[in-house]
C-alpha cells in the first residue's frame, strides 16, 4: 500500500505489517483514504484530532453559508398613516437583518373595484424601503391581493438602520428597569411578611385579665362562688 506520512510526505509503497509498525512507534493511527486507488493509499494520523478538525471545518463552512429568511408585511388600501409607518419601520428592520420582505396588500369587499388604490399604497412602501432594499419583481396582482418581494442591499450599498439606535436604547433600559421593580416589590413582601412584636404575658397581666372579665360578666362561671374546704367539701 502506499503510505502517507504525519505530515503529510509520501513514505511509499511500503507492506501493512510495516506500515502498522510505524504508526504504533508514533502513536498515531492508519487510516485508509483511498481503497479504490492501486496500490491502496493510507495516511499515518492521530484519528481522533483528524476527526475534530474535519467537524470544525464544516461548522466554520456553514456560518459562511446565507440563508435567507423571509418576513411577510400586510398592508391594506385604507391603511392609516402611523400603521403605515410602523410597518414601513418592522420592513426595514428586516432588510438591515438581510432578510427578504414580503409585502401583500388585501382587499375586502368592494375595494376590489378600486385596485389602483392598492398600487400606489404598493409603490409608496418600495419608494421608501429603496434605500435598504429592491423589488425582485414588479408587483402582481393575484387573486385579491398584492404581493411584492423586496430583497436587501449588499451592506455596502445598504443605508443605516435609522432604528438602531432606539433599538439599543430600548434593549439598554428596559432591565435595568425591571430589575428596581422586583427588588422594591420583594422588599416589600419580606417587610409585610415579618410579624409584629408580641411580648409574653406575665402571671401579673393574666389576673388583671381575669379580674377584668369577671368585673364585666365574660369570665362568670356557676362554680366561681363555690369555696372549697379542708375535708373537701363545697358551701
Amino acid at each position: 500500500m502506499r503510505v502517507i506520512g504525519v505530515e503529510g510526505e509520501l513514505l511509499g509503497i511500503i507492506a501493512l505489517g510495516e506500515a502498522l509498525t510505524k504508526a504504533r512507534n508514533l502513536g498515531v493511527d492508519l487510516v485508509e483514504i483511498a481503497p479504490n486507488a492501486v496500490p491502496p493509499v493510507c495516511r499515518l494520523v492521530d484519528y481522533g484530532k483528524y476527526r475534530y478538525e474535519q467537524a470544525k471545518k464544516e461548522k466554520d463552512s456553514k456560518k459562511h453559508q446565507h440563508v435567507n429568511k423571509v418576513k411577510e408585511i400586510q398592508l391594506s388600501p385604507k391603511i392609516d398613516p402611523h400603521d403605515f409607518d410602523v410597518k414601513l419601520s418592522h420592513a426595514i428592520n428586516f432588510l438591515c437583518e438581510d432578510m427578504k420582505v414580503k409585502v401583500v396588500l388585501r382587499f375586502k369587499g368592494r375595494e376590489m373595484a378600486h385596485q389602483e388604490i392598492g398600487f400606489q399604497r404598493i409603490r409608496d412602501f418600495i419608494a421608501k424601503s429603496t434605500p435598504f432594499g429592491n423589488p425582485d419583481s414588479p408587483a402582481k396582482l393575484i387573486g385579491r391581493g398584492i404581493n411584492v418581494m423586496i430583497s436587501p442591499l449588499p451592506r455596502n450599498k445598504r443605508a443605516k438602520n435609522p432604528n438602531e439606535g432606539e433599538l439599543e436604547e430600548m434593549t439598554d433600559n428596559e432591565p435595568d428597569d425591571y430589575d428596581d421593580e422586583e427588588e422594591q416589590s420583594e422588599e416589600v413582601e419580606v417587610q409585610s411578611a415579618k410579624p409584629a412584636p408580641t411580648k409574653a404575658p406575665n402571671k401579673a397581666n393574666k389576673k388583671i385579665a381575669i379580674n377584668s372579665a369577671e368585673e364585666n360578666g365574660l369570665g362568670f362561671t356557676p362554680f366561681s362562688g363555690l369555696e372549697l374546704k379542708k375535708d373537701g367539701s363545697t358551701e
